[in-house]
């Protein structure tokens, strides 16, 4: 008889179907009208009803299926009990046929931590700007991120009442990722992007931004949108990065601190990303050699 699928290779799957469940919930929410907003510590830090019933749809379906795994969420919420209609125990059986790489097969639960961001770009979320909405879900061995799952809930929202809405983004190391065209920007082209909370070029005074949409802009840079991502500010946490760097070093691109500092995903790992972000799909070196010294001073890892 075949063997059963290794324990990654099951996550995945199933982090793919909790990850479309959680799309729907998030378009639900939004197409019920009543976001449910609540101000976390301010206006800019803003959590959404469908923020709270994402991230206990998502924990609550992983840690019923793998027990063992460590999973971090971005919000803190009571531990309350969850309701069925919010448990996705399905899978993806594309991502089980895949063959795990060997360096994965002998992965235990208890070794794994799972990194949720259940609505990036929340604020964008109740501004109106969908495509901005991201579900996040990573996975971390050893520290490493190895794999991780993005949807995009309302992908291709501007294409009309008939248009499929929604799509998800996954990836392994030594499998490569998928769901989406990979293209690279055009070379010799320097399309340096940053946080729509405050767009210069390269920014030089580290304003800390609202929000981070580093989702997106990751996706901007497996779609050839753009060459560079520079986030110099600390606002960034583990669950803004996990996914999106998994699914970019699976096809070849690079993402580290403003030092070049690897992101460490362990599970007693500081949840902030204080040292800034540079990501690329190619030329790595070129952009890191050119951040400012000013930069570089004003964010400690």
């Amino acid at each position: 008889s075949m063997a059963s699928p290794a324990l990654l290779m099951r996550v995945v799957a199933s982090a793919y179907s909790v990850a479309e469940k959680a799309a729907t919930i998030v378009r639900n929410v939004m197409a019920a009208g009543d976001l449910g907003i609540v101000e976390k510590t301010g206006a800019n830090d803003l959590q959404t009803k469908a923020d709270r019933l994402v991230q206990m749809s998502i924990c609550a379906s992983l840690a019923r299926k793998f027990p063992k795994v460590t999973i971090i969420g971005e919000e803190e919420l009571p531990a309350d009990e969850v309701t069925e209609e919010l448990i996705e125990d399905g899978h993806c059986e594309e991502i089980l046929k895949r063959t795990c790489p060997a360096q994965y097969t002998g992965i235990k639960e208890e070794e794994l931590v799972i990194w949720v961001d259940p609505l990036d770009g929340t604020k964008e979320y109740t501004e109106g700007l969908l495509d901005h909405v991201t579900v996040l879900i990573g996975i971390a061995y050893g520290g490493k991120a190895i794999a991780g799952v993005i949807n995009q809930p309302y992908y291709n929202y501007e294409a009309g009442a008939d248009a499929v809405l929604g799509r998800t983004i996954w990836g392994v190391l030594g499998i490569g990722a998928f769901g989406f065209q990979l293209t690279e920007a055009p070379p010799g082209k320097h399309i340096i992007v940053t946080t729509r909370s405050h767009s210069s070029t390269l920014v030089n005074d580290c304003i800390s931004a609202l929000n981070p949409d580093s989702v997106i802009r990751i996706i901007q840079l497996i779609e050839g949108k753009a060459s560079a991502y520079v986030f110099a500010s600390p606002g960034c946490k583990k669950w803004d990065t996990c996914a999106p760097e998994a699914i970019l070093h699976a096809v070849g691109g690079k993402i580290t601190d403003i030092h070049g500092n690897a992101f460490q995903y362990n599970k007693e790992v500081k949840h902030m990303n204080s040292a800034g972000v540079l990501a690329t799909l190619r030329n790595y070196d070129y952009y890191a050699s050119r951040i400012p010294n000013t930069v570089k001073q004003s964010l400690v890892p």
